[in-house]
């Protein structure tokens, strides 16, 4: 194949010779020849994978080709393409087959969790640069393993929650940035309490729980069960281990802790400025969890070094009333936000605006700059979701966190849900 953008730009990132090949190189701000339109595919068409803006080409990224184990999605999306965005592409049974098609540049992964490390990690090695849904992976020591393939084929990673950057928090009725300068400003004080609750919206999904005692039941035959299992035990097929109700079993999600819970503590992470960072100390409030079937809890309170919490409530807060959603020595912010400190919009005005950040995925691919929500802090903010899952899972009122050598302290029954083992032949 001849030298062109897409092998250039591979080429770089596997030499690590070049960090920024600017746009007016390649044509100029408005100009995007051809040659310089990246390719993707996906891989997950049950749910996010199918939607839009995920089943049509752009003027920045061809969509190539889709893959599915079930022959009902796989059909059902591509008719999508072909109908409703005109896009004829290539369907693939098995993930292996579309990561090594050399014609693809970016991998976009929607299926559910406990695929998202291998996925993103396969196709490092084979040079793509990877879009993957939240939560970024199963495990802690999966994300870990993510963040060291990225590093090591030098490829650009984008995780799908996108509230640090653009949109209203769920319920909040903001967008991030006035939060960011107030906290930035040092007017609340420090430290600072951020309590997620259902006045904020996390009511939401919460109670996407298992179902305990499954019948076995034959798998449909236009799904490959033993393939949409993969990594995870074998368990007898039952519909609702598979597809939308999936999230219920610990096996491959979290309920609705890991399916919203990224969406809701990446943002409290940047506002924190706790990118860096990862709480030393987990309080769970939760009954005794089902060994297969997520369960309820009630609340899950991240404790920093320094102080700042984070409070995630569930069950029995869904109505609680005007809840702060930050809270410091100084002052308070309410939903909407209404700030106990009088004027602050004012007060404000005197200050600097936060960073900007670089919120286009294909402009990052092109210049080798990360994307505002990568694979450093995406896996802190995803971690703390899997911090507060190991705590369900083995019932701890307190677990003590090391973040500096990613351990537990004295804790051998948590420290092994840091690496879990993988059915074979799958392993990290």
């Amino acid at each position: 194949m001849a030298t062109n953008r897409r092998t250039f730009l591979k080429t770089l990132g596997g030499l690590g010779l070049f960090t920024i090949v600017p746009r007016h190189v390649l044509g100029g701000n408005n100009f995007i020849p051809p040659s310089d339109q990246l390719t993707k595919g996906v891989i997950g068409l049950g749910g996010m994978g199918s939607s839009y803006p995920h089943l049509y080409s752009s003027e920045y990224c061809r969509l190539m080709a889709l893959c599915d184990v079930d022959d009902n999605h796989l059909n059902r999306a591509k008719k999508t393409a072909k109908e409703k965005y005109h896009e004829d592409v290539t369907t693939y049974h098995n993930f292996w087959d579309l990561i090594n098609n050399s014609t693809i540049d970016v991998v976009h992964i929607a299926t559910p969790p406990h695929w998202h490390a291998l996925m993103s990690i396969e196709a490092a090695k084979a040079g793509k640069d990877i879009w993957c849904e939240k939560p970024m992976t199963r495990t802690i020591g999966e994300g870990l393993a993510v963040k060291e393939a990225v590093n090591r084929y030098k490829r650009m990673f984008r995780l799908n929650t996108w509230f640090r950057f653009q949109d209203t928090f769920y319920g909040l009725g903001t967008t991030v940035e006035p939060l960011k300068k107030l906290v930035n400003s040092g007017l609340l004080g420090w430290p600072l309490k951020v309590v997620v609750s259902g006045t904020t919206g996390f009511a939401w999904k919460f109670y996407w729980v298992g179902k305990e005692n499954l019948v076995p039941q034959p798998a449909p035959k236009e799904l490959d069960y033993d393939l949409w299992l993969g990594p995870a035990p074998y368990k007898p097929y039952n519909e609702h281990r598979v597809h939308q109700t999936f999230r219920g079993y610990w096996d491959y999600d979290g309920g609705g802790l890991t399916d919203m819970g990224q969406h809701y503590l990446d943002p409290v992470q940047y506002l924190l400025g706790k990118d860096d960072e990862l709480p030393v100390k987990i309080e769970c409030d939760a009954p005794q969890q089902h060994p297969d079937a997520v369960g309820i809890w009630r609340k899950i309170t991240y404790t920093y070094a320094d102080g700042c919490q984070i409070v995630l409530e569930g069950e029995g807060f869904e109505s609680k009333g005007d809840t702060a959603y930050i809270e410091g020595p100084k002052g308070k912010v309410y939903k909407g936000f209404r700030c106990t400190i009088p004027n602050i919009m004012d007060k404000l005005a005197e200050y600097p605006d936060p960073e900007p950040q670089l919120t286009s995925f294909y402009d990052c691919i092109h210049t080798r700059q990360k994307f505002a929500l990568n694979e450093m802090n995406g896996f802190n903010s995803c971690t703390l979701v899997n911090l507060g899952t190991v705590a369900l899972r083995l019932n701890r009122q307190v677990l003590n966190f090391d973040p500096k050598n990613v351990r537990f302290v004295n804790d051998d029954a948590a420290n092994a849900l840091i690496y879990q083992p993988m059915r074979a032949p799958w392993k990290l």
